[in-house]
């Protein structure tokens, strides 16, 4: 189908990346925003029956400027129902079973650090977020999706979102933040500078009585085997059951397609044997001992003079081991002093989990949902409610966290 405004911008949406040209997808993102080797690798790992997938291709006249990724999910009901209600859609849930999700057409990526609409370098944004929003309203419409979402937008989109919201009535939603820990080289030590006095002391402890109680071998796979994507996806299961907020299940499928991209490196922690095979194992030495944390990287090295920048996608750690192996501040350290062995500066790590988070020097970067109902109640309801939605209602970290820094909660809906 096609939208059209009064701007001559028209979309399209075609139901897979390959539908689109490769040199779009290089244009409209480019590293480090997660693009085509990314929505491949959702597209072919077999989650059909929790997404269906969708990409808007904006075009002015026959040239093609930007893609606005989208999907459909049936969402559960206890994710978007204030919790004072959820007893009621229970019950009337066993009575009528549709009512236990809810159709939503989202903008963006289920698990993206934050919501893209790639455009290419000179357009307007403004024009281009218009058209498809407009789309948006229409193909809604013919899925039979009531709820439409704009998720998990950053910064740089508010001023725009903000507009397209008042135009066509959508309402701000404020999400759970991103973290980005900046880096500074080239060596741990560097990084460990930039934390304040007690963070870096309580790190240093932590790190001390890791070592005092384990040693690990460090591996940084680039194409790892089945073997070892086996362990990689049994610890990642691990993490993902001990989730307070579960949006996606990835499956073994995904961890083989993300792994084959040029751009993934698995940070990983093995037991050593014994405590004089400690330290860094080459990347073709036999593995020591068994596979006890992970971190999946996205890593795009700095061209010229420019910082490179690490997104930490996903980590699994074995959580029968014992705590004061401080297994995720292992897990850390080895993948700082890999980032700053590749000129990296920056490691965005995503949302959730900010306790640790906060505590090893990420700064956190506001995101924001814009949403509409069909329904004009429904709206108004799910409206009101998002007034109340703060970064302090979201989470207990994040509500510890804006008790000392209050400047920093982003400021509600009005």
């Amino acid at each position: 189908m096609t939208a059209s405004l009064a701007t001559s911008l028209t979309l399209r949406w075609v139901d897979s990346h390959a539908d689109t040209p490769e040199a779009l997808w290089a244009a409209c993102f480019p590293p480090p925003l997660e693009g085509r080797n990314w929505y491949a690798a959702l597209e072919g790992c077999g989650i059909e029956d929790q997404f269906t997938f969708m990409y808007g291709v904006v075009s002015r006249g026959d040239e093609a400027i930007a893609i606005a990724p989208a999907f459909v999910m049936d969402v559960p009901i206890r994710l978007v129902v204030p919790p004072a209600l959820l007893p009621w859609f229970d019950r009337l849930g066993r009575v009528f079973p549709a009512l236990r999700h809810q159709r939503t057409l989202f903008v963006g990526s289920p698990c993206s650090d934050e919501g893209t609409v790639g455009i290419a370098a000179g357009e307007d944004r403004l024009a281009v977020l218009r058209c498809v929003q407009a789309a948006l309203r229409a193909r809604a419409k013919q899925l039979r999706a009531p709820m439409l979402v704009w998720k998990d937008f950053g910064p740089a989109f508010d001023a725009d979102l903000a507009e397209v919201a008042r135009e066509d009535g959508l309402f701000r939603l404020i999400s759970f933040p991103g973290a980005v820990a900046d880096l500074r080289g080239p060596a741990f030590t560097d990084y460990m500078a930039t934390l304040t006095t007690s963070r870096r002391n309580k790190l240093k402890r932590k790190l001390r009585v890791s070592r005092e109680n384990v040693a690990v071998d460090v591996q940084v796979l680039h194409q790892p085997d089945a073997a070892a994507l086996a362990d990689v996806y049994a610890l990642f299961e691990q993490t993902y059951g001990k989730a307070t907020t579960q949006f996606e299940r990835l499956n073994l499928r995904f961890f083989e397609l993300i792994a084959a991209k040029p751009e993934s490196h698995f940070v990983v922690l093995r037991e050593a044997v014994n405590a004089e095979s400690a330290g860094v194992a080459s990347p073709g030495a036999p593995a020591p001992g068994p596979m006890i944390a992970f971190m999946l990287c996205f890593a795009y090295p700095g061209e010229g003079n420019s910082p490179g920048h690490v997104i930490n996608k996903f980590i699994g750690i074995d959580y029968r081991r014992p705590k004061e192996w401080f297994t995720y501040f292992r897990l850390w350290e080895a993948a700082v002093a890999w980032a700053l062995s590749i000129g990296a500066r920056h490691i965005q790590s995503g949302q959730t989990g900010y306790a640790p988070k906060i505590e090893i020097g990420h700064r956190l970067i506001p995101l924001t949902n814009h949403c509409a109902h069909s329904n004009p109640l429904v709206h108004w309801v799910y409206k009101t409610v998002a007034k109340t939605v703060n970064w302090h209602t979201l989470d207990d970290d994040l509500a510890t966290y804006v008790k000392a820094h209050p400047e920093e909660e982003p400021a509600r809906s009005t």
